[in-house]
């Protein structure tokens, strides 16, 4: 079977695409031949060698695989042969590994998934999980506007139309004319200028002077700033990725200046969960269900070969990417 793998970390020529045996379900455990493999950021940190939960080199990239079962180890159910499934590397012992024609892994991490689901689809359903745990970090506190950077991306248009069906209002930002129009079409209500200088002040132009009750950072840098900045009373940012590094005004000190404001900040990460299983599996059950039901729709996907992993992780440095990028086998 083919498969990508790092050898040596560092930009896209890092990817080596490999012929590797087929590999064999253990006790317990099935192989999944793959139709569908997801495209994201922790790909890019693994190819880095950065990433803090790093698989041991040479490793295979790839937290999303989607596919159809095939063969099963002894003891794993009966029922799961033929059943179109969803490979989620959070529910695996090791990240990654999911940038390969065919995976073997515990039957128990599979999710099977209904048949009105297309594969390239599916893909995508981590992102909802993501979001599904973002929003959730205000601890139930009614949540009446959101801001979203980057909301034509995978993790943004998911954030956009959870928010949406959770009767928030929606503002982001997005930096092309194809992203914008795809933002807006997809809930957000206003896109404001992608200039972290000018983002408190159109915030709270859109609010009345109120401001938003959450802002979701994955950049950092001058962007975690601004996001403080464009809370309302009460209000809540999350930090789930620093893609441009530290702020260069201390966080602290913003938020004492910002005191009248009782602001909060939360570092998330979706590895809080791998010590809580359950809470997780609940949460992409719950992803599922939306995308099943039409309620929240996947995101465009752009789906490349497998050969062409180099131009995918390209196009993901570059920021060149609406929704979400899929390979093919």
């Amino acid at each position: 079977m083919r498969a990508i793998r790092v050898h040596t970390p560092g930009g896209p020529e890092a990817l080596v695409l490999e012929r590797l045996p087929l590999p064999e379900p253990a006790a317990g455990e099935v192989r999944v031949r793959a139709e569908a493999i997801g495209v994201g950021r922790p790909d890019v940190l693994i190819r880095q060698g950065t990433y803090k939960w790093m698989p041991a080199l040479p490793a295979t990239p790839g937290a999303e695989l989607v596919g159809t079962v095939e063969a099963l180890g002894d003891g794993a159910p009966a029922a799961l042969q033929g059943r179109r499934v969803l490979v989620s590397a959070r529910e695996l012992p090791q990240r990654g590994g999911c940038y390969a024609e065919a995976v073997c892994v515990p039957a128990a991490a599979l999710f099977v998934l209904p048949a009105g689901i297309a594969a390239a689809d599916a893909a995508s359903l981590p992102n909802l999980q993501l979001a599904l745990a973002l929003l959730r970090c205000h601890g139930g506190q009614p949540v009446t506007s959101v801001f979203v950077p980057g909301a034509a991306g995978g993790v943004g248009s998911a954030l956009t139309q959870v928010a949406r069906a959770q009767g928030a209002r929606v503002f982001g930002t997005a930096r092309s004319d194809d992203k914008r129009r795809f933002a807006r079409a997809n809930g957000v209500e206003a896109l404001v200028e992608a200039d972290p200088a000018r983002i408190p002040e159109a915030l709270r132009a859109l609010t009345g002077g109120r401001g938003v009750d959450m802002a979701f950072d994955h950049l950092g840098g001058d962007w975690l700033t601004a996001c403080l900045h464009a809370l309302a009373p009460m209000g809540q940012l999350v930090s789930y990725n620093l893609v441009l590094g530290f702020p260069a005004r201390e966080t602290l000190r913003e938020m004492r200046n910002l005191l009248g404001r009782s602001l909060a900040l939360r570092a998330f990460s979706m590895h809080t969960y791998d010590e809580l299983p359950a809470q997780r599996r609940a949460l992409m059950d719950e992803a599922i269900a939306l995308m099943a039901a039409g309620r929240v729709k996947a995101p465009p996907t752009l789906q490349l070969p497998m050969d062409a992993v180099r131009d995918a992780h390209e196009r993901l440095d570059r920021g060149d990417v609406l929704g979400k990028i899929v390979l093919v086998p």
